[in-house]
């Protein structure tokens, strides 16, 4: 399992290369890597094991954050509806993953982006498109389509750019880091 020192720090230039496609079937490093991908995120949402193993909690982790430049990253939403706590709203380790369509209607969270691999605090909105249609293979190799809207589109698109390079503050508008035009949407 992955911790914090695992995790690639902001400067490390794997952070910013572009990820290699991965080839199916896929390797045993490679399912071992999607494995501990995903059971980052878990154990991360978990406070008390968050807590005793020093972790900070993720929605997603892509394989450059972890020395890793493949496009492989794996995406845990949890759902925010208490009944449905073990349903989460969006959870795939997504391989090859390409946004095949978005929508011109932006989105952006108001307290802004967080990422493992960046310690410190960069405020500003982080424009996104709203709506994605993604296709991406998982772990078997199996071809996935699917409509994701607002949050899990956002954590989506942000684990996509870690695979080519970008980090979240790269969007971030400098001159007016809250800078809002009038068909941008907020969630959360």
């Amino acid at each position: 399992m992955f911790l914090m020192k695992d995790i690639v720090r902001d400067g490390d230039p794997v952070l910013r290369k572009q990820a290699q496609k991965v080839k199916f079937p896929l390797s045993k490093e490679d399912k071992q890597l999607a494995h501990d991908l995903m059971e980052y995120l878990e154990v991360s949402q978990d406070p008390e094991q968050c807590e005793k193993l020093g972790l900070r909690a993720g929605v997603g982790l892509a394989a450059p954050q972890v020395g890793v430049s493949e496009m492989m990253a794996s995406v845990l939403v949890p759902s925010e509806d208490e009944d449905e706590k073990d349903e989460p709203v969006f959870k795939d380790v997504i391989i090859n993953p390409v946004i095949v369509s978005n929508s011109v209607q932006r989105g952006a969270l108001t307290e802004g982006e967080g990422c493992l691999s960046v310690d410190k605090d960069i405020p500003g909105y982080v424009p996104r498109a709203a709506r994605i249609t993604l296709k991406y293979q998982d772990v078997d190799g199996k071809e996935h389509k699917v409509r994701l809207k607002n949050y899990p589109a956002i954590v989506c698109q942000h684990e996509i750019d870690h695979l080519h390079g970008t980090l979240f503050y790269d969007h971030i508008n400098k001159d007016n880091p809250f800078a809002k035009t009038d068909d941008e949407i907020f969630v959360y």
